[in-house]
């Protein structure tokens, strides 16, 4: 990599991005196929889907963006191969749509959800297309039973290695979040204005000394698991992929938890409080209270 730019397709960069309302703008419409001025207004929302019953998975979206149409929307970067990836999904999209409905509410007023997954590995064996788009429909007849539920997913081992005169927006924004040199950076920055508008923030956020540290942490975070994994591959563990997954999630929730009690503690929240939204014990909420003295 070029520099210190980071890789937007590092879900940590990627998150950044997407906190700006142009850039979230051109990528959605790029994605779904829509005009950039009739999106007037997206927002993103809390990426943590309540849990309703003591035994749920409690789920952690990477970017959840709620449209002015009431649409909300799940977009994800998924760098390590992840063979269950259409369950997960299923599962989150589900939990999105459920979540919308309180006891004694009408089923009418459950909005569209959609799922973006970006992958950086090849999710498909049936086609060689790096976009693909699911819908409802009946299997004979294409007769759509809802337009409630929509799946979006970009492949990026698939892209093309060279660009055409005709190519789509999609495909721009997706040569752009698999870029790793500076000069492809700027040239996508020139053929569309909000993958250029996408590169500024990168540039902005990639000199942010604190977001450098949380981006080099999730990038060891990355290299760590693949280490693993690599190790119990090579020692002919078949349970190795299960445990490290596992151990992968651990780390994550992990983390998760140590940048909302830090969060927290900037906003002057009582160390009891923390501890209860985190699950931190007091003890280590107070470390880190002494560490950011």
């Amino acid at each position: 990599m070029d520099g210190k730019l980071m890789r937007p397709k590092i879900d940590f960069a990627f998150k950044e991005i997407m906190m700006d309302n142009e850039v979230r703008k051109g990528f959605l419409s790029a994605v779904l196929k829509i005009k950039p001025e009739d999106i007037k207004e997206t927002n993103i929302l809390n990426t943590y889907l309540r849990k309703k019953h003591k035994n749920d998975k409690f789920g952690i979206l990477d970017v959840r963006i709620l449209m002015n149409d009431d649409t909300e929307i799940d977009v994800e970067i998924q760098l390590m191969v992840f063979k269950a990836w259409t369950s997960r999904t299923l599962f989150y999209v589900s939990k999105m749509v459920t979540e919308q409905i309180e006891e004694g509410e009408d089923y009418s007023e459950i909005k569209k959800c959609v799922s973006i997954s970006i992958l950086d590995f090849k999710l498909f064996d049936d086609t060689e297309e790096f976009y693909s788009c699911f819908h409802l429909r009946e299997d004979t007849r294409n007769t759509l039973y809802s337009d409630k539920i929509e799946f979006h997913v970009i492949e990026l081992p698939k892209l093309p290695e060279e660009l055409k005169e005709e190519n789509s927006d999609l495909l721009l924004w997706s040569k752009f979040l698999d870029a790793e040199r500076e000069e492809e950076f700027k040239m996508l920055a020139e053929k569309n204005v909000y993958v250029g508008k996408a590169y500024s923030m990168l540039q902005n956020i990639s000199m942010d000394k604190e977001k450098q540290l949380e981006y080099t942490a999730r990038q060891k975070e990355i290299l760590d698991y693949n280490q693993l994994m690599k190790e119990f591959s090579d020692a002919g563990r078949k349970e190795g992929e299960e445990i490290g997954k596992k151990i992968g999630e651990k780390i994550g929730e992990k983390n998760n938890q140590y940048k909302t009690a830090r969060k927290s503690i900037k906003a002057g929240l009582p160390v009891g409080l923390i501890s209860e939204i985190t699950g931190l014990p007091v003890e280590e909420i107070e470390k880190l209270y002494e560490n950011m003295e």
